[in-house]
């Protein structure tokens, strides 16, 4: 699908917050991981199990890069899901943090060009919905904007003044194979998604609360 030129005025996810039992651990987690500037933390005791229905994936520019926050998340307490490792489509690894939330770390380069870093070139958060096409329908009439699509299998939203931050959807089957977890879960998905339009939840449960977006950085 072409790519188009998107306003401000175009719905789009503004914020992620993750839900946590332990918020000040949450924290330190988060700044030794290197991710806490993108996402935010709120204490909650909801009931959840098993699979919560969606990953949050860090798109890096090199493997060199992938091992150091992966290696970051792992020293901090995170468990190993799936080592770092060269695939068919790039450099990746899988872990959870403590709180629970998995966390994916790619590139699509498979030898290194250069030295790591601590650049993030983009945050996907990549929810596993139960009908790709039904849910990306509700989303686009709610005015938010498809920029990838591939059939029933995948679709990825504009991203907006969010900084990296951008939504996709995957088939949560198909998300849990691909994070090496078994695909059961039940209760809360333990993460609330900022729109910058209204608040509305979702067909597979995941809530949307209206949230300003960042203001434009100054020239």
């Amino acid at each position: 699908m072409a790519t188009k030129t998107f306003t401000a005025s175009d719905i789009s996810l503004a914020s992620v917050t993750l839900e946590v039992a332990d918020l000040e651990a949450a924290r330190r987690f988060y700044s030794s991981f290197g991710v806490d500037t993108y996402i935010r933390l709120r204490a909650s005791e909801t009931h959840t199990t098993g699979f919560r229905g969606f990953t949050l994936a860090l798109t890096v520019s090199r493997p060199a890069t992938v091992d150091g926050f992966f290696g970051a998340a792992v020293e901090a307490g995170a468990t190993v899901l799936k080592p770092a490792a060269r695939s068919m489509w790039g450099y990746s690894g899988v872990v959870q943090a403590p709180d629970g939330t998995i966390w994916k770390i790619a590139t699509s380069e498979k030898k290194d060009t250069g030295p790591a870093t601590r650049e993030i070139d983009a945050i996907v958060l990549l929810i596993g919905v139960e009908d790709v096409k039904a849910t990306k329908e509700l989303y686009v009439g709610q005015g938010m904007t498809v920029a990838k699509s591939f059939g029933g299998k995948y679709a990825e939203f504009a991203a907006g003044q969010s900084g990296p931050l951008t939504l996709a959807l995957y088939k949560r089957r198909a998300l849990a194979k691909d994070l090496g977890v078994p695909v059961d879960g039940t209760g809360s998905h333990r993460v609330v998604l900022g729109s910058t339009g209204g608040a509305f939840t979702d067909l597979d449960g995941f809530a949307w609360e209206a949230a300003a977006p960042p203001a434009p950085a100054q020239p």
